[in-house]
């Protein structure tokens, strides 16, 4: 559930600080006061569309956050897992999103986020419900998830899409080798010769590594030679070469450790260093000893240089890219030489996937089948209640010519308001009000199955008589019972029944309009039921009281 709400400097509000309560709750207040903010606060934290003139008049930015205690089945937990967010601390959800002239930033659990994992976070949380999107209603695939949501077909559907895309990848794959235009003899023979040459240079990473190294050694082995032969001699060659000196040295340490053992801790080093001078005399031996004057090797390393560069020309700018180049066209010369069997083998696959999309197919549209009736039925008991006194709700599964993503039928619910006349689509009848109000039916008969925690309803009771407005809030009552409900409503028959009442208000502090939200209880709740009535005396209030007690 949402548990609280942050609004700064949004269009007439500079700051807001709301914590709803569980179940029903209902927010009222003068057109024009600000109730349609708090929507839109709502909104922007789910990722819709961020419009930078909502940013306060004077004002270089504007933040909403909001925070959600999510159950420990939410689906959220999986998806901020596969995108790498943090996890909920004690099951907190945090959402921000901070609006500027220039940029729109959102964060999760206080790290970025892009809009479009936003909003698919936030369908997870919210299912909102105004004067537009029961429009969504309307959609084929809309009503056939409804369908699904209320028969818990979630195993047979995801069973069908899975081996459904399977299956369409097959296709994709068949069609791409079908359309692969048939290669020419020259192609043919490029191939096969680019292969020949690159194969025939057999060179590996660790030869490529070293020749440059080995050539630049061959190319100057003679002056390699004599620096190495000048060290040679700087080190032992004479008496009065270092090795020579480096001996006389350790004697004479001997003999003062001998004399003052004091000295043995920092004499120490000398033992090191004629370790050191040893290993380095015996390196440059072995080092000069390896040194090859050898002109045909000199250019044999330079044939193979030449031979490397000339691939790189030839093939890529590297031996990666030469050995990127091979592999493609071993590829591509097995693709043609193998293309009749290839597209066999596909055809088969395609074949049999086909098979297990019609097997699937027809379980899915068995338990479509059962939940429909039932749910049309429910629907209609709920639509009665909702003053549609005589209302016809059918839903037919018409069959589509070739199995889509979701089946292989659509959904299309059928209404009809008025006795005697036949039952339509609702895409072709309903009215924007009759929308509402079915889109109301529908949640509560899904209320048991609707995992969707928190229901927002933005003045779906609009254009309704009392009657029909107080059958609205008993409905919004009910959902509140298994989910959290936030409503924005003009009737007090509906605010009456609320299990917390908010109120929106206007007020001028400094020459500047802003808003305020308060709840309010007892006398307060009671005056402004009175005030959503049209005002009036004893009567208007004892009226007010006697819709607090339905």
């Amino acid at each position: 559930m949402l548990t609280f709400l942050k609004i700064q400097n949004l269009a007439l509000v500079d700051q807001l600080l709301w914590e709803p309560g569980e179940g029903f709750s209902c927010i009222t207040g003068e057109t024009g006061a600000g109730k349609s903010v708090l929507i839109g606060a709502i909104r922007l934290v789910l990722g819709e569309r961020a419009d930078k003139s909502m940013i306060r008049t004077g004002e270089q930015s504007c933040t909403v956050e909001a925070l959600f205690n999510l159950q420990a089945d939410s689906p959220v937990h999986a998806l901020l897992e596969q995108c790498g967010l943090p996890a909920c601390e004690d099951g907190v959800l945090t959402v921000r999103r901070i609006l500027s002239p220039s940029a729109t930033r959102q964060f999760i659990n206080d790290s970025p986020s892009t809009t479009a994992f936003l909003k698919e976070v936030g369908e997870q949380l919210v299912d909102m419900h105004g004067p537009n999107d029961n429009r969504s209603l309307i959609s084929r695939e809309r009503q056939l998830s409804l369908l699904d949501a209320y028969g818990e077909h979630t195993d047979s559907l995801a069973a069908y899409e899975h081996v459904w895309q399977e299956w369409q990848k097959a296709i994709r794959d068949y069609q791409e080798l079908s359309r692969a235009e048939e290669a020419t003899e020259l192609e043919i023979e490029l191939l096969r010769h680019q292969i020949q040459e690159i194969e025939d240079a057999a060179f590996t990473a660790e030869e490529v590594e070293t020749l440059e190294e080995r050539w630049q050694r061959a190319r100057n082995a003679s002056k390699l030679r004599d620096a190495s032969a000048r060290m040679a001699l700087l080190l032992g060659g004479n008496e009065s070469s270092l090795l020579t000196q480096f001996h006389e040295l350790v004697k004479a340490g001997h003999d003062l450790e001998r004399l003052d053992p004091s000295t043995e801790s920092w004499l120490a080093s000398l033992n090191l260093i004629d370790v050191e001078i040893r290993e380095l005399e015996a390196n440059l031996d072995n080092y000069a000893g390896n040194l090859s004057c050898d002109p045909a090797e000199m250019i044999a390393l330079e044939e193979r240089i030449g031979l490397l560069e000339n691939l790189k020309r030839k093939y890529g700018n590297s031996f990666d890219g030469i050995t990127a180049h091979l592999e493609q066209s071993l590829a591509r010369l097995d693709r043609i030489e193998h293309r009749s069997e290839r597209l066999e083998i596909l055809r088969e696959t395609v074949n049999e996937l086909k098979k297990q999309v019609d097997r699937a197919a027809v379980k899915l549209r068995l338990d479509r089948k059962k939940a429909a009736p039932r749910l049309a039925a429910d629907i209609a008991r709920n639509l009665r209640e909702l003053g549609f006194r005589q209302a016809v709700v059918q839903i037919e599964l018409p069959e589509r010519q070739e199995p889509g993503p979701h089946g292989t039928e659509d959904a299309e619910f059928l209404f009809g308001p008025n006795p005697g006349e036949p039952a339509k689509p609702l895409r072709v009848i309903a009215s924007s009000g009759e929308l509402a109000r079915i889109m109301l039916a529908i949640k509560s008969a899904l209320a048991d199955r609707d995992s969707t925690p928190l229901l927002v309803f933005d003045e779906i009771d609009s254009n309704v008589g009392g009657e029909i407005a107080r059958a609205v809030g008993l409905k919004m009552r009910d959902l509140g019972k298994k989910h959290q409900v936030i409503s924005i409503t003009h009737f007090p028959q509906v605010a009456g029944l609320a299990a917390s009442h908010f109120l929106v208000e206007k007020a001028v502090v400094k020459n500047r309009s802003i808003s305020r939200l308060r709840e309010v209880a007892g006398d307060e709740r009671v005056s402004e039921l009175v005030r959503m009535l049209g005002g009036g005396g004893n009567v208007a209030r004892a009226h007010a009281k006697t819709l607090l007690k339905i």
